[in-house]
């Protein structure tokens, strides 16, 4: 592999909420440190809500407030409230929601419209994700994204977690990389990543919705933008560090 090196670091403390980005932070068993440690639980249907069903998600943000209980996250609402009351953030979205965080023993449940040409009559179908965070899928608990691939598209439309230059890190799809060095994390890559409707949606900072995204990377990356990695070693990753080769994996189970 080239000499590739993370230029950007960003978590997203609440599930398809504005994020924020960090020079430096460690990567452990679940992730990027607090990285979608907290979601929205919609007590109606007893789904964890994102932004493909809920777009006004993506106006909020999610805050980590140190404490004595280890820390927990509040919502930066878009009139700069800031709260992790149930009942504020009820009214605000116009259901009945509990802010929760992720545990070793409960996963998220998520849902998507089949065709995200046509949501208002598509069908839409649940799955289960991973214990421990709400992340989608039980094989990407940290996601890579190259500047190259990136094009002239907002980074956020994407969420990734690192933000690389120097290659494509399509080419690190069956490789485990160290980043950091001494102390650093060691990353298993095993898959890439599968696009959906949350890249057209509208954000803050006048990114509007654009259909045309996905239809991109659909038909010109056949769906796929970044790669999803496992931690294979919790460690310390800062930007400007190298990701260096540690071996090649040789079972990169079932696609998920």
């Amino acid at each position: 592999m080239g000499a590739m090196r993370v230029e950007q670091l960003w978590r997203y403390p609440v599930k398809s909420m504005q994020g924020e980005s960090v020079e430096t932070i460690d990567i452990g068993r679940h992730g990027l440190a607090g990285d979608r440690s907290w979601a929205l639980l919609d007590h109606a249907t007893g789904l964890t809500l994102t932004a493909r069903r809920v777009p006004e998600l993506l106006f909020a943000t999610g805050v980590l407030v140190e404490g004595a209980d280890g820390g927990r996250a509040h919502v930066r609402l878009p009139d700069g409230t800031e709260t992790d009351d149930d009942a504020a953030l009820s009214g605000w979205l116009g259901r009945d929601v509990a802010l929760v965080t992720a545990n070793g023993e409960v996963a998220g449940t998520y849902e998507i419209a089949v065709d995200a040409e046509h949501e208002d009559t598509a069908d839409w179908v649940t799955w289960t994700g991973p214990t421990g965070s709400f992340h989608d899928s039980t094989r990407a608990q940290v996601s890579i994204i190259g500047v190259d691939t990136l094009r002239d598209w907002p980074v956020r439309r994407f969420r990734p977690n690192v933000v690389v230059t120097g290659g494509d890190e399509d080419d690190l799809v069956g490789a485990r990389v160290t980043a950091g060095g001494r102390g650093g994390a060691v990353l298993d890559i095993v898959k890439r990543i599968g696009r959906c409707v949350m890249v057209t949606r509208p954000q803050p900072g006048g990114i509007e919705r654009d259909l045309g995204v996905l239809r991109t990377v659909n038909q010109e990356r056949d769906t796929f933008l970044g790669v999803g990695a496992l931690v294979r070693r919790p460690g310390r990753v800062a930007i400007g560090d190298e990701l260096t080769s540690a071996s090649e994996i040789t079972d990169l189970g079932e696609e998920s």
